[in-house]
């Protein structure tokens, strides 16, 4: 275990997408790991999670892959496009999430608000 728990969330929901499981329950959680959850259920990739006696469970939606990006870069609006070439397969696919002034956004709502921050994960 690292210190980095959105990285080791990320890990273990990719061993069990690997292990064929649709759900996990993880006990090391942050209300940062919740909002990027949030973001990736609205995009589809996680079906649903919850909080649950001091545990979060949660159900894999269509996922193919997703990562926490290390190290954190710091990217201006310009930027953007080098990553999205760099962790994405196509485009138009996947969502790379960054973390911002205005919290925590998409790389096409950051792009249409014209803010740049730090990468954080990426899905698709």
């Amino acid at each position: 275990m690292s210190q980095d728990i959105v990285a080791d969330a990320l890990n273990v929901i990719m061993n069990a997408k690997k292990a064929r499981k649709r759900e996990i329950s993880i006990k090391r959680y942050s209300n940062f790991l919740v909002k990027v959850l949030e973001i990736a259920k609205k995009s589809g990739y996680i079906e649903s999670y919850e909080l649950k006696e001091k545990r979060l469970n949660i159900k894999i939606g269509s996922l193919n892959e997703c990562m926490a990006i290390k190290p954190r870069f710091y990217v201006k609006i310009g930027e953007i496009e080098k990553y999205i070439r760099r962790f994405l397969p196509a485009r138009n696919f996947g969502i790379i999430i960054i973390s911002t002034s205005l919290g925590l956004l998409t790389h096409e709502e950051a792009h249409e608000k014209n803010i740049g921050g730090s990468l954080v994960a990426y899905f698709y």
